[in-house]
């Protein structure tokens, strides 16, 4: 028996159809046949979304709305949800932070790896979070959004000192907490918590995205001193990534291969970043970096990307879904120019005063 058929309501890009199911359908059902949908109706897509149960809504795609990505109108933001990019079925995919609160962006040179960094970081500047950098190239990914950082660090020297000081900073999220867990017997059930997000406004920490740039960077050692820092450097960044999340502090990490071979603790990190960005790679093995442990089948398609399409990659998360993406263009100049317009915005944090950079013109 046919699903029954709903209205047809145009869109920008196609056709948007709602199905309610037959009795012993599931979603499932519709999925399978979309590819034959497709071919049958002529169009550049098909894609299922479950609405409620016993409906889905088909969207149909015309064109291939990746050759030339723009953002639809309405995105769908929020305190801590951005709007990043454009994904194939013509819809705006969001970055939520507190859904996924840690990320792993690899890709190689000219990959688009870094236009998706300024979305990120522009879109994050207009609200009251903060937000800190570790760069490893001498800064030159994150200094000219220095205006609206709280905190930089352009060598592994410096990172070694940032680290420790955002783990203390954690910990002191912690004991607050724990201060208001306290439980008296005049508490209501519903003010006690386990993360920053169940207290009270007033008392509230203000969120903190650290962004990493060629982590790699991180790793790599050339004496046996050196050793000893980059190792305590990949404790803190684990201790981040694990318990980051209920103090409200999250990790967006960026490179161009993270595997093993980087050292002790490098798989232990990558297993605690749920989110999972994979652009352009150079070979199979770093598509398997990124996507081989949450999404085998996207591994594939990753490696497809093509060198003339900058900006596309491959999204996957943990529960084996995954689907394609392309950052729009934004240039250097504009993402510089709206953290400078939203400098007023960085919030006063003691802890990374030290570490602000300093502003050129």
């Amino acid at each position: 028996m046919p699903p029954r058929r709903g209205l047809l309501r145009p869109t920008s890009t196609g056709l948007r159809i709602r199905l309610r199911l037959a009795p012993g359908q599931e979603p499932a059902d519709i999925a399978a046949s979309a590819e034959r949908l497709r071919h049958a109706w002529g169009v550049h897509g098909v894609y299922v979304e479950p609405v409620m149960p016993g409906v889905v809504e088909l969207r149909l795609v015309g064109f291939d709305v990746l050759r030339r990505a723009r953002m639809p109108r309405k995105a769908g933001g929020g305190f801590l949800r951005v709007p990043v990019a454009l994904r194939e079925d013509a819809t705006a995919f969001v970055r939520d932070y507190r859904a996924i609160p840690h990320e792993l962006v690899l890709g190689a040179t000219l990959s688009g790896k870094s236009m998706y960094l300024r979305h990120l970081i522009t879109g994050l500047a207009g609200m009251p979070v903060a937000l800190a950098g570790i760069d490893c190239k001498r800064g030159v990914e994150l200094a000219p959004f220095a205006p609206r950082l709280s905190a930089l660090a352009t060598e592994p020297a410096e990172a070694a000192e940032l680290l420790p000081v955002l783990v203390r900073e954690m910990e002191d999220r912690y004991d607050l907490i724990r201060a208001r867990q306290g439980i008296a017997p005049s508490t209501p059930n519903e003010e006690i918590t386990s993360d920053v997000w169940g207290l009270p406004e007033s008392e509230r920490p203000v969120s903190i995205v650290l962004f990493v740039d060629e982590v790699a960077e991180l790793f790599l050692v050339a004496s046996r001193k050196d050793e000893e820092r980059r190792d305590e450097m990949v404790t803190q960044l684990i201790r981040l990534a694990q318990l980051g999340r209920a103090a409200g502090i999250y990790l967006e990490v960026c490179g161009q291969r993270f595997g093993a071979e980087l050292g002790k603790g490098a798989t232990m990190l990558r297993a605690q970043l749920s989110g999972r960005v994979c652009h352009r790679v150079n070979d199979e093995p770093s598509a398997k970096m990124a996507l081989g442990d949450i999404a085998t089948e996207a591994v594939g398609a990753a490696c497809t990307i093509a060198p003339e399409r900058p900006g596309l990659a491959v999204v996957g998360d943990t529960s084996g879904g995954w689907f394609r993406i392309r950052t729009p263009y934004l240039s250097l100049a504009d993402a510089a120019a709206r953290c400078e317009r939203t400098a007023h915005l960085v919030p006063e944090l003691p802890a990374l005063k030290p570490f602000r950079p300093t502003a050129t013109a």
